[in-house]
């Protein structure tokens, strides 16, 4: 009966306290009708129990043999989470249900038993089911599929792991016509898109919970200029620790992870339970600190994004998010882990690490007040991914072109997908294309009289599941300590480059220790615990989140309102009333631009608020720019606020230089000059199986993965422009690093409204950016002491306490006598383009 629990759910309930919520009744209701929906529901409000509990009421009434539901989180940490809040229900009913994991991280032994005998809900991520779509059994395991439960829907659509999934779908489709959809998600920025994106008939939103109470704690003393580690506030951060019951601290970075956990154990007085949590620790010792907390003997865990999404915690009495939250979702998204209730108010506490993430900071918080989601819409789904799942389907079975077109395009990101692109990377999986077309070893299908596409042998398919996935990293090393008895436990992983980056004796902190590097034996990096010097944190490509567009214009707006400057601290405050005296503030539709000398150098520090990809790539255009104007470029930085470039002469005509003419031919110029097209087309060409980082019985060196992947390029580059893999490069590039949309969308609001402060001085808005090219300089202690002495007088100079330094008189010169080609021999040699550690601050 509609509206009603079954027995002995109903039962159940009230033995837990609680009445069935109108959405979880409503779930019931359309799976009754064989509707497949999206559920929008706020954290703590039942929304994994309602996705689940149509598949719990159907497999106690008739439990049948074989797979019934199918559950795909973007987590595996999520996925075993969900695996054990769902089976204490099941185990206190004492229903015939059974349960299980299989993720990345499940024993080879166990995922060879779930084939054989599958489970009835099987919870796994879109790697996993990539690798179950491609096994010849993939049709008999799922035959028997019932439900499809996509949970943290909105994590995953409009990412190449949310193409994957939606091609899987399409599969599960064909093979499962009769199994129902369900999207899970607690924020969702284009509720249409999404639920085009999941199949879904109907959706069903639930009213907002209780507000979140969120706070800003500020360190003692002076607040930072700039940096974004945090660690000054680390006493405030664990006051707040020791004040409450359980405390997750989110961080932004796996190296933010590793020095806030150690800053905040140096002053664990009171030997209080704290743990670490991130993807590149081993997996037991994350399953370790999994199980802590839900069996609330933990004090703290330190995390990242490992953590941010889904997992039911009810024990978490705060979160503290250490950095700017960059974005209103996310932050919700993370509030939501603590008190994970939905009538009770999530607490949090964010902790800026500088004076512009303060801004932030408050921004996000009207952001939460106003509801004001954000994040891009999905877009068009990527033919590297597609070309990976087309190796999949052949791998399981021979199939028919059109029908396997017919069947992709019913995945929403492939929905508008073209016969010609299609039947193109169709033909880059069957022969490489007809530039690589007399090579063996990109020919991994062949076409049989009735045009049914065959996996060529074995071992294509072999190296296939090793590769699957759309998560491209740079390799990794094991972490290995190691004694005077022998080895010891394995801590986990880190990237290559940066254990090429040490010497034997150098010590770096990781799973929070102090670790002393041995050698590279193998692949793994030996090390001893303990050492002497100032240790080194990992670093790990792509770890920087990006600043979401929607919570820049409100700083910038905020900027522009000091009726609200009231909510900063008052150090923020006489920032930006000193500002506004010696310069003026960024507008909401303007472009503020600042040139000013220090030194033997000029600087011009544009003020986009466009996140850090867009800026890096704006950096490029704009130092060529620069060049060719005579202005001699020596280098920029980018950050999530403001792109600083310095050069030998001082900018005149800024306006040009920020035309909207330069993402034509200079884009374009620079796109095929630079490496990033190179490092864009290496992870497609990972994606799309071009390149093997892994092959059966050995791995690849991250330096032959990028010979291999450069020499192609180039090769395609010359014989064939128009291949499949250079095409889905330049779709890549135009999005992702080099964020080309938000640029334009910058360079179109600014047009004619660029305001060029020409100043004597380093403004006080523009401190930051400076101290953060020095900081990339530090390689000694006495370059240490150099740079915070250098540090102090920017600050002294940028808030008029000390005059600037001298200027020679000769970079005063007019830039049409640079432009003859006059030697330049008071400065130093410049290089051919602005060094990595420039780009990269």
């Amino acid at each position: 009966m509609a509206g009603t629990l079954p027995e002995p759910f109903a039962a159940w309930f009230a033995t837990q306290g609680w009445s069935p919520r109108p959405h979880q009744v409503a779930m019931l209701d359309a799976a009754r009708a064989g509707d497949s929906v999206l559920l929008i529901a706020p954290t703590g409000g039942g929304k994994t129990l309602a996705g689940f509990l149509p598949s719990l009421v159907e497999l106690a009434a008739d439990p049948p043999t074989g797979l019934h539901t199918l559950y795909i989180s973007p987590l595996k940490a999520l996925a075993t989470d969900i695996a054990r809040n769902l089976t204490r229900p099941v185990q206190e009913m004492r229903l015939p249900i059974t349960i299980e994991a299989r993720t990345g991280d499940t024993p080879a032994n166990r995922r060879v038993r779930q084939r054989a005998t599958p489970p009835h809900i099987l919870l796994t991520t879109p790697e996993s089911l990539a690798v179950l779509i491609s096994l010849p059994d993939a049709p008999a395991l799922f035959a028997s599929l019932r439900c499809i439960v996509m949970d943290e829907v909105h994590a995953l659509a409009g990412s190449k792991r949310g193409d994957q999934l939606a091609l899987c779908v399409s599969r599960l489709r064909s093979l499962a016509p009769a199994a129902r959809r369900v999207g899970l998600s607690a924020t969702v920025a284009h509720p249409d898109a999404i639920q085009g994106y999941t199949g879904a008939s109907r959706r069903i939103a639930v009213a907002d919970g209780a507000p979140p109470e969120i706070a800003v704690a500020m360190p003692a003393g002076r607040l930072s200029w700039s940096g974004h580690m945090g660690l000054e506030a680390a006493p405030e951060v664990m006051a707040k620790i020791r004040a409450a019951g359980m405390t997750i601290v989110f961080v932004n970075t796996r190296a933010q992870a590793e020095l806030v956990f150690q800053a905040l154990w140096k002053l664990n007085d009171p030997m209080l339970p704290i743990a670490l949590h991130h993807g590149s620790l081993e997996v037991e010792q994350r399953r370790k600190v999994e199980a802590a907390m839900a069996a609330g003997s933990l004090r703290a865990v330190v995390a990242t994004s490992s953590l941010d999404l889904g997992i039911d915690w009810g024990g978490v009495d705060q979160v503290i998010q250490v950095g700017a939250p960059k974005g209103v979702s996310r932050l919700l998204q993370r509030v939501g882990r603590a008190n994970h209730r939905m009538d009770e108010a999530s607490r949090a506490i964010l902790v800026p690490a500088n004076r512009f993430e303060v801004l932030e900071c408050e921004a996000a918080i009207l952001g939460v007040a106003a509801r004001e989601l954000d994040g891009d819409p999905p877009r068009p789904g990527g033919l590297d991914v597609l070309a990976q799942h087309l190796l999949c389907l052949a791998c399981s079975a021979p199939f028919l072109p059109d029908d396997v077109y017919a069947e992709v395009t019913t995945a929403a990101p492939y929905a508008a997908l073209s016969r010609q692109d299609f039947d193109d990377v169709l033909g880059f999986v069957e022969h490489g294309g007809y530039a690589l077309a007399a090579y063996d070893q990109w020919k991994k299908l062949f076409r049989d009289s009735e045009g049914r596409m065959h996996v060529r042998n074995a071992r294509t398919a072999v190296a296939l599941r090793m590769n699957i996935g759309t998560i491209v990293e740079a390799p990794l090393l094991k972490v290995r300590l190691v004694g005077k008895r022998g080895f010891g436990p394995t801590l986990g992983e880190v990237e290559e480059y940066f254990v090429n980056m040490l010497r034997p004796g150098d010590t770096f902190i990781f799973a929070g220790r102090l670790l002393r590097f041995v050698r590279i034996h193998d692949t793994a990096a030996e090390c001893m615990e303990g050492g002497d010097g100032d240790p080194m944190v990992p670093a790990y490509a792509g770890a920087r989140l990006p600043l979401t567009t929607n919570l820049a214009n409100r700083v910038r707006g905020m900027l522009q309102s000091p009726e609200n400057w009231h909510l900063f601290p008052e150090q923020v405050q006489d920032w930006l009333r000193l500002q506004r005296k010696v310069s003026r503030l960024p507008g909401r539709d303007d472009l503020l631009v600042e040139t000013f000398p220090r030194a033997d150098r000029w600087y011009l520090v544009a003020y986009c608020f466009e996140g850090r990809n867009a800026h890096q790539t704006l950096g490029m255009l704009v130092t060529k720019r620069m060049e060719r104007a005579g202005y001699a470029p020596l280098g920029f930085v980018a950050t999530d606020y403001v792109l600083g470039v310095w050069s030998a002469y001082q900018p005149h005509d800024v306006a040009t230089l920020f035309d909207e003419d330069m993402l034509g031919d200079d884009l374009e110029e620079w796109m095929a000059e630079s490496s990033m097209l190179k490092r864009t087309f290496r992870n497609v060409a990972v994606i799309a199986g071009l390149i093997l980082r892994n092959q059966p019985g050995a791995e690849k060196t991250r330096k032959q993965v990028t010979v291999n992947s450069d020499l192609i390029y180039e090769v395609l580059r010359r014989h064939q422009p128009d291949h499949i893999l250079l095409r889905a490069t330049r779709a890549d590039a135009a999005g992702g690093l080099t964020d080309i949309g938000r640029i334009a969308g910058m360079l179109a609001r600014v047009k004619g409204r660029i305001v060029h402060m020409v100043l004597s001085r380093v403004s006080p808005l523009a401190v930051p950016v400076l101290l953060d090219i020095g900081r990339e300089s530090v390689r000694t202690d006495s370059d240490e002491d150099a740079m915070l002495a250098e540090a102090e007088a920017i600050i002294a100079e940028g808030i008029g306490e000390a005059p600037p330094p001298y200027v020679p008189a000769v970079h005063h010169a007019n830039v049409a006598r640079r432009s003859t080609g006059a030697k330049q021999t008071v400065l130093p040699k410049r290089p051919d383009k602005p060094r990595q550690k420039d780009l990269f601050s």
